[in-house]
């Protein structure tokens, strides 16, 4: 098995060696932060149809977390075009980190189409380097596919405890690697080198609840899911929220 799984990972590699080479060539990642915005439009109305339902529950207790202010400070992280915004509660004031500054047009719609929150403003930046926005800010932090393609999990959960002030909390929803026994996780080691390229860094195999459950959070409250999308190799999931 394992041989068969290193020859498939190789003829998967030399199929799309064109594209790690306009990659490394900064061409490739050039075209995808101008078009993958317009594949996000498309896979997020989708996954929010088939998805709804266990977002609202992941959502349902947001208010729990209102800091001294009275309102919600939220800072969601990857916020893409902002089809999380639906799910928020009245009077949240969402800060949006994204380092795709093609997505600020689709974010103004997103804003446009959902009234009942106070939009703060749009900051151009990775998740592991999140400086513009201070410490202890935050009331909640949310993270919806997004651990996947980050380039180090560790360091962006450090950036969502230093923003969540003492007892704020972090929502999470990710794909995530199936179990090692099955079938879905033998395909998606042989898919993982081209579906980085083509999903704009994210990663197949990725054990991303172990990330959240040793970043030092006091409580996690975590569950994992197969989730009820179109493709096989993105049913699993992990969400829930864990507080600072």
């Amino acid at each position: 098995m394992a041989l068969t799984l290193l020859i498939l990972r190789l003829i998967i590699c030399i199929l799309v060696s064109p594209l790690y080479l306009l990659s490394f060539l900064g061409v490739w990642s050039w075209i995808c932060k101008k078009c993958f915005p317009y594949f996000l439009v498309r896979f997020s109305v989708m996954y929010n149809k088939q998805m709804a339902s266990k977002k609202r529950e992941l959502f349902s207790n947001l208010q729990e977390f209102v800091g001294p202010s009275g309102k919600l400070s939220l800072l969601e992280v990857g916020c893409g075009t902002g089809t999380n915004f639906k799910f928020y509660p009245p009077g949240c004031m969402v800060t949006c980190v994204d380092p795709n500054p093609n997505l600020e047009k689709f974010l103004i719609k997103s804003i446009a189409e959902n009234r009942h929150l106070q939009f703060e403003r749009f900051v151009v930046a990775v998740g592991e380097n999140m400086h513009q926005v201070a410490d202890g800010s935050m009331d909640a932090v949310v993270c919806t596919l997004v651990l996947c393609s980050v380039e180090n999990q560790e360091q962006i959960l450090r950036e969502v405890c230093r923003v969540l002030r003492p007892g704020g909390a972090f929502y999470f929803m990710e794909h995530v690697a199936a179990e090692r026994s099955t079938w879905n996780y033998f395909w998606q080691q042989v898919l993982d080198p081209a579906w980085y390229l083509f999903f704009d860094g994210c990663n197949l195999t990725r054990e991303s609840w172990k990330a959240v459950e040793r970043a030092g959070f006091s409580r996690v409250k975590l569950q994992h899911l197969q989730a009820p999308l179109t493709w096989e190799l993105v049913r699993p999931h992990i969400y829930g929220y864990a507080v600072k």
